[in-house]
This record gives C-alpha cells, sequence and structure tokens, in this order.
C-alpha cells in the first residue's frame, strides 16, 4: 500500500505542534484511542524530530509526518527521526528536491491553479490546498476539479477545518483527507487532557467513519 492510500484511509491528518517531546507518545495514544491513527508533527517547534522519533518508537501502528517543512535541512531531520511523509504550507522546489533524493513522500501546499500547474509538472499529484477555508473552501476546490481532476490530482485541505465542515470537505471528490489541529490544540497539550482528545478525536473518526475512501489512481512521488 503506498503513502496516498495510507492517507485517504485515515481520512484525517492530527496537524500538532508539540513544544515538550515528553508529551508527543500521551498525544499520539490519546488520538489513537479516538480512532485517528494519522499524525502531522510540525517543524514549528524544536522539540519536532524529537517527537516524532519518540511517536515512531512507542507507537508502529500510527501513521508519522513530518509538517511545515520548509528547508532542505528539515527533510533530512524529518527523515533521519523516521517521519513517513512530509508536507508543506508552500511550493518550495528545492525542499521537494530534497525530499525526493531521500525517498521521502512529500505533499507540497498549493493555493492557486498556477502552484499546482507547477507542482504537476514536478511530479506530483497529492497536494496540500492551504489555508483552505480562507483560500475559498469547498467552493474552490470544486472549481479546481473542473482542470485538474482528470489529472490525477489529489488535495489534502487544511486551514480553518473543524467537526462542523469536516464532511463537507471529505465528500468532495478531490480530497482524499483532511488536515486539521481542532482536536490537538496546543492549550490541550499543555494542560495534559489526554481525555479531551480523545474525545474530540472520537468524534472527528465518527463523522469521517461515514465516508468512503476516495479512489486513489493517483500516486505521491518519492
Amino acid at each position: 500500500m503506498n503513502m496516498l492510500q495510507k492517507l485517504a484511509e485515515s481520512h484525517i491528518v492530527c496537524v500538532s505542534a508539540i513544544d515538550h517531546a515528553a508529551a508527543a507518545v500521551p498525544l499520539a495514544q490519546a488520538l489513537f484511542a479516538g480512532g485517528l491513527k494519522t499524525i502531522e508533527v510540525t517543524f514549528r517547534t524544536p522539540e519536532a524530530a524529537r517527537c516524532i522519533a519518540a511517536i515512531r518508537a512507542a507507537m508502529p501502528g500510527m501513521l508519522v509526518g513530518a509538517g511545515t517543512v520548509l528547508t532542505p535541512e528539515q527533510v533530512a531531520q524529518a527523515k533521519a527521526a523516521g517521519a513517513q511523509f512530509a508536507m508543506a504550507p508552500g511550493l518550495n522546489e528545492s525542499v521537494l528536491a530534497a525530499a525526493q533524493r531521500c525517498a521521502m513522500p512529500f505533499i507540497p501546499g498549493v493555493m492557486t491553479p498556477s502552484e499546482i500547474e507547477r507542482a504537476l509538472q514536478l511530479g506530483c499529484t497529492a497536494m496540500k490546498f492551504f489555508p483552505a477555508e480562507m483560500a475559498g473552501g469547498i467552493g474552490m476546490i470544486k472549481a479546481l476539479a473542473g482542470p485538474y481532476a482528470h489529472l490525477g490530482l489529489k488535495l489534502i485541505p487544511t486551514g480553518g477545518i473543524s467537526a462542523g465542515n469536516l464532511a463537507d470537505y471529505l465528500a468532495q471528490p478531490l480530497v482524499i483527507a483532511v488536515g486539521g489541529s481542532w482536536m490537538v490544540e496546543r492549550k490541550l497539550i499543555h494542560a495534559n487532557d489526554w481525555p479531551k482528545i480523545t474525545s474530540l478525536a472520537a468524534e472527528a473518526a465518527r463523522i469521517a467513519a461515514k465516508s468512503p475512501v476516495p479512489g486513489t489512481a493517483a500516486h505521491l512521488t518519492s
């Protein structure tokens, strides 16, 4: 099973910023207990690589990615820590090239048709649509389907998504999964409120379970 298929089956990528590595495994366990099995640990904190390594060592059943990967150096750090995929908010060709060199499945961020066309030209069919709600949301995704769906474009919208609009996003044919942070807010992590995180994860998992796994004819370029 390739990484795109795994992400499609997960439906939800939990986007987390973890300030202290000691919280990484309890956070992942709380999400897993709620039924969410994919976490994106963002490089917004100095602890990101340590968090990825800790989760990978403790929870082999969790799909662990690196997020907000903005430099080739962070690609290398993510790979060394054991990240199984990487994502970015934008399309940085040097970062994409670094990921391709080390066989890291990489999902660049796009917002406009021009960015989508450049990413397709570089061999990417799976892209992060960011910031989703601010960039037109579901209406924009529907508009992008016209010129690009036949090329195998698959999107992971992130930004402004919550339990309230999750089902609507997952219903879009271009969408293979949704990225969200509402179930892993920093204040909940800082408070060690694992039961609340599990509850929010379970609610999201129940919504996602009603959505069929999208078709995944497209593939990630490694």
